[in-house]
């Protein structure tokens, strides 16, 4: 029993030596970095994007929007795009922003308007590392896709599948081995992003034109609609909440005779999904998205993930969540707007078959998906409430990047089409970056120098999210910036070493004194 008495104070010794090392260590290493250990890591955020339980714990699978639209520089043709992994913090590394590898990104094509796709593009990625020795996703300044200081590269394939009756006909593969735009780092990774962008837009010998990696996110809206309809009193409006966060986009231009049924029936209708392989090697349909804001605000809570889930062809199951929407009525008990009656046809033609003689095909099978008449040119002026504001080039009608669909969605679903008038909006009009004049459109992605963590979003410059000043971390009790340039941080940093070390020689000192006193 002595015995093991002796050996177990023993093996309480060590373990309190060795906490005591560890401590003093991580204390003086924290220190020296300026940080204190009082620092809580800051709170998570939650978005539309976020849109079902099951796929807010699978951000790279995650399909936050889509977007079609006639190409307003090359009318001839119509443009594509997907985004993935919503709330990208540009400053999140060291393990960047990647699309999954174990994934099918699939953007769906329905040319006949019987819900059941026809042509289906899809994207797989293949993940490159040239250094697994290091930590580090670039390894100096990249200047190029092929810049060997790039250490952790994607690139993709693009297969392209024709479908009859849901089954697939023939495939071919269009694209091989595509480089993938990386995360924006930062300035001193990514002297120069826009060039990177433009190598990684690539034309394909079909006429098509494709590419894939980090954007600035285009969705422009308040999210502060969940707390029960802005703030209740509509005092929470007016904020981006999307503002200096990045997705992951992939992007097709493609001339539209390839993927319209005819000049005659020129309404195409697009929807994507994600495919993600499970344990035992079979794929599972874990994301879906076609028009904007159907899962997060008509579809309620039981049915999220069975419509991630679903296909269109079985959107009949998901109807009576459009004709009797929840939306107006938690309107009406908040704000005293009467809701308008049931059924409600209208939002049916807007979310499900289109609007007749503008995006609906004939003899079209309702179904949840993005419709685009392809014969409609651009608008040489777009308004940003698209066809509510007599722009049929907008929102029902496809949707442009530039288009307010919350604003637009909110007037519709509280009876614009039904008479009743009103101008319901977040007062967020536009995206906060200016998109681009030609593919991909997109905006160029926040840089980990410049994201909303770095700027302090909401706040003022140097400002932290409580409106503390950043220049202190702790309370104040570290400095990282004085009118002495970095004296202040290297004798802080020098002085708190030396304080860890002080406390490692205490605790040797007063291990091998409690060791003397056992061997008496």
């Amino acid at each position: 029993m002595t015995t093991v008495n002796r050996s177990a104070r023993r093996t309480r010794g060590r373990s309190s030596l060795a906490a005591l090392v560890c401590g003093a260590l991580a204390a003086g290493g924290l220190a020296a970095a300026g940080v204190t250990t009082t620092l809580a890591p800051g709170a998570a955020n939650a978005s539309s994007h976020r849109e079902a339980p099951l796929i807010s714990g699978q951000p790279q699978y995650d399909n936050t929007d889509v977007y079609a639209f006639v190409s307003p520089d090359k009318p001839d043709t119509t443009t594509i795009v997907a985004n993935w992994l919503p709330f990208e913090e540009p400053a999140g590394g060291p393990n960047f922003h990647r699309f999954a590898h174990d994934a099918r990104y699939d953007l769906h094509i329905d040319s006949d308007g019987d819900a059941q796709g026809d042509l289906l593009y899809r994207w797989t990625f293949k993940d490159h590392v040239r250094n697994g020795d290091t930590f580090l996703y670039n390894t100096g300044p990249v200047t190029s896709l092929d810049d060997t200081d790039l250490n952790i590269l994607q690139t993709y394939d693009i297969e392209l599948l024709r479908l009859r009756n849901q089954h697939v006909i023939s495939t071919t593969m269009i694209a091989d081995d595509v480089p993938v735009a990386p995360s924006n780092v930062g300035k001193a990774s990514m002297p120069d992003y826009a060039q990177l962008r433009g190598q990684a837009i690539r034309e394909l010998p079909d006429g098509s034109t494709v590419f894939a990696g980090q954007a600035d996110d285009p969705f422009f809206l308040d999210l502060r609609v969940f707390d029960l309809l802005y703030g209740g009193d509509l005092s929470e409006v007016g904020r981006d909440t999307l503002k200096g966060y990045n997705v992951n986009t992939i992007a097709l231009q493609v001339p539209s005779e390839h993927i319209r049924q005819s000049s005659g029936q020129p309404v195409i209708g697009i929807w994507s999904t994600t495919h993600r392989k499970n344990a035992s090697g079979h794929w599972t349909q874990v994301s879906r998205l076609g028009m904007p804001l159907v899962n997060e605000v008509v579809v309620p809570l039981k049915a999220k993930d069975s419509f991630n889930a679903s296909s269109p062809w079985n959107d009949g199951d998901f109807l009576p969540f459009v004709t009797e929407p929840e939306l107006p009525k938690l309107i009406e008990a908040i704000y005293k707007i009467d809701a308008p009656q049931e059924p409600r046809n209208d939002l049916v033609s807007v979310f499900l078959t289109g609007v007749e003689d503008l995006n609906q095909p004939p003899d079209v099978r309702p179904a949840e998906a993005l419709r685009l008449n392809t014969a409609i040119p651009p608008a040489a002026e777009p308004k940003r409430l698209g066809v509510l504001d007599g722009d049929n080039a907008g929102f029902p009608n496809g949707r442009r990047l530039s288009d307010d669909v919350l604003d637009i969605s909110l007037q519709v679903v509280e009876g614009e089409l039904l008479g009743q008038k009103n101008d319901l909006g977040d007062a967020v009009d536009a995206n906060d970056q200016p998109f681009g004049e030609s593919f991909p459109y997109v905006a160029l992605p926040a840089s980990g120098s410049d994201g909303p963590q770095a700027q302090g979003q909401g706040q003022g410059q140097g400002q932290g999210q409580d409106g503390g000043d950043r220049s202190q971390l702790g309370g104040g009790t570290a400095e990282l910036t004085s009118a002495d340039g970095d004296d202040t941080l290297v004798t802080a940093s020098l002085t708190a070493a030396g304080a860890g070390l002080v406390l490692v020689a205490l605790g040797l000192a007063w291990w091998r004194m409690r060791r003397g006193r056992r061997a008496m």
